[in-house]
């Protein structure tokens, strides 16, 4: 042991083998390793039996004799569960970087180790270091993780004056995000690399998103945070960055196949959506009402349902487009393409609503409290649901909207089709009928 590590206070964390299932200690470390733990997080580290952690993490560390150090294998959740089982009698320290609840290995913990033999032990976060070097108070910047995510999901919070710190993957991170600046309007964005924060060796390294070419790929640290300051090359910028519901019709790829704005916005008013819910959006076309739910908030999320190829495929563009990639796109003709699929707390009808069955479908799929929402322009679709609304009640509205054009050398009024806008939600004591998840239930 080295010689400035010093005892645990208090009775030690073992237990003899075939007494109850011992602790699992995660124990947060800077870049700068070894001197970034405090006593008693060294103490812990020295007497573990088992250290995990990255190849890099381990070699900051002494040796200490007897000690068995297993680095990550891959697939990384199925190589964490497989080690921990083998070891559950053993003492187990579990290396993280910093903070193990800030984008760490403290989540997937979480679903492996019961809550009682989980303990923390959080260093400094990286994130706190990085608003330290910038003098960025935490309520003017947005923390973000790029880690094992698509970098598309950026879009969404991209805005002039917008200050962000992402977590990254790997050394070609920064390039990435540059180009998608530049795409988006914010060449003049300013990207500062803080590599390797709180070690001896901490590097920073300064450009615009429009110069970041310019800089060699070897001069960018693997380890590092990055930070953006958004600013626009000038003119007009792409409309990810707006929270406001209902985005320019023309940010939608489409085909004619689109919820229009002011009716989008209506839909979306009614679907309600609320962190970590579910949506279906069904007869998807462009796949704006799935996109737009998705960007309310970033635990929320959607399955669109389309039959046609061509626009699933344009759903998917549009989704990545407007910074929610993870929209889940599902090919096939509703009802029977919904089966199986997680039970939704809201769902949107945008086309094929006189499908047989369908919206008895959505409507006993969905969760206690859950919103439906379905939209019609023909005469059959508005019989429909002149016909739901009398047998269940909810909303029934029409929708008529008119835009102003030319007519000649004047400006008059040019009317959209009428849209029938039926709006429902579920009681408390609805039961759903739908075996889509494992929270379904059955009446």
């Amino acid at each position: 042991m080295p010689p400035d590590l010093s005892p645990l206070d208090g009775p030690p964390h073992r237990s003899e083998r075939g007494a109850a299932p011992r602790r699992v200690d995660v124990v947060g470390i800077g870049a700068d390793g070894w001197s970034s733990l405090a006593e008693a997080s060294r103490a812990l580290v020295a007497e573990a039996s088992v250290l995990l952690g990255s190849a890099r993490q381990l070699a900051l560390l002494p040796a200490v004799e007897g000690q068995r150090r297993r680095p990550w294998g891959r697939p990384f959740g199925a190589s964490l569960s497989l080690t921990l089982a083998a070891h559950a009698d053993d003492e187990v320290v579990v290396l993280a970087s910093g903070d193990p609840t800030v984008s760490g290995i403290a989540s997937t913990l979480r679903a492996l180790v019961p809550r009682e033999r989980l303990v923390v032990h959080p260093a400094v976060s990286s994130l706190a270091l990085a608003r330290a070097r910038l003098h960025w108070s935490d309520e003017e910047c947005e923390a973000l993780t790029l880690v094992g995510r698509d970098t598309d999901r950026l879009r969404r919070h991209l805005a002039p004056g917008v200050r962000l710190l992402l977590l990254t993957s790997d050394a070609g991170t920064p390039a990435t995000v540059a180009a998608l600046l530049v795409e988006e309007g914010y060449a003049a964005s300013a990207l500062t690399v803080l590599g390797d924060l709180g070690a001896a060796h901490e590097s920073r390294l300064e450009a615009t998103a429009g110069g970041w070419a310019d800089v060699a790929a070897a001069d960018v640290p693997a380890l590092h945070v990055l930070a953006l300051e958004v600013r626009p090359t000038g003119g007009d910028v792409a409309p990810t960055g707006s929270w406001t519901t209902g985005l320019p019709d023309d940010a939608f790829e489409h085909d004619g196949q689109l919820t229009k704005r002011d009716l989008r916005a209506s839909a979306l008013a009614r679907l309600a959506p609320r962190p970590h819910e579910v949506l279906w959006d069904v007869g998807a076309g462009a796949g704006s009402i799935g996109i737009e739910w998705l960007r309310a908030h970033p635990s929320l999320q959607a399955w669109a349902f389309e039959a046609d190829p061509g626009r699933a495929e344009r759903v998917r563009r549009n989704a990545r487009r407007l910074g929610v990639p993870h929209l889940q796109v599902r090919e096939g003709r509703a009802p029977a393409v919904l089966e199986r699929q997680p039970s939704p707390h809201a769902v949107f009808v945008g086309g094929g609503a006189t499908a047989p069955g369908l919206l008895e479908h959505c409507r006993a799929a969905l969760r206690p409290g859950g919103r439906l929402v379905v939209h019609g322009v023909t005469l059959e679709t508005e019989q429909l649901l002149a016909a739901a609304y009398a047998e269940h009640g909810g909303e029934l509205t029409r929708h008529g909207v008119e835009t102003a054009a030319p007519i000649g050398t004047f400006t008059g009024w040019t009317p959209a089709r009428a849209v029938t806008q039926w709006a429902w939600t579920a009681p408390p004591d609805h039961p759903t009928r739908w075996p889509g998840d494992p929270d379904w239930s059955t009446p």
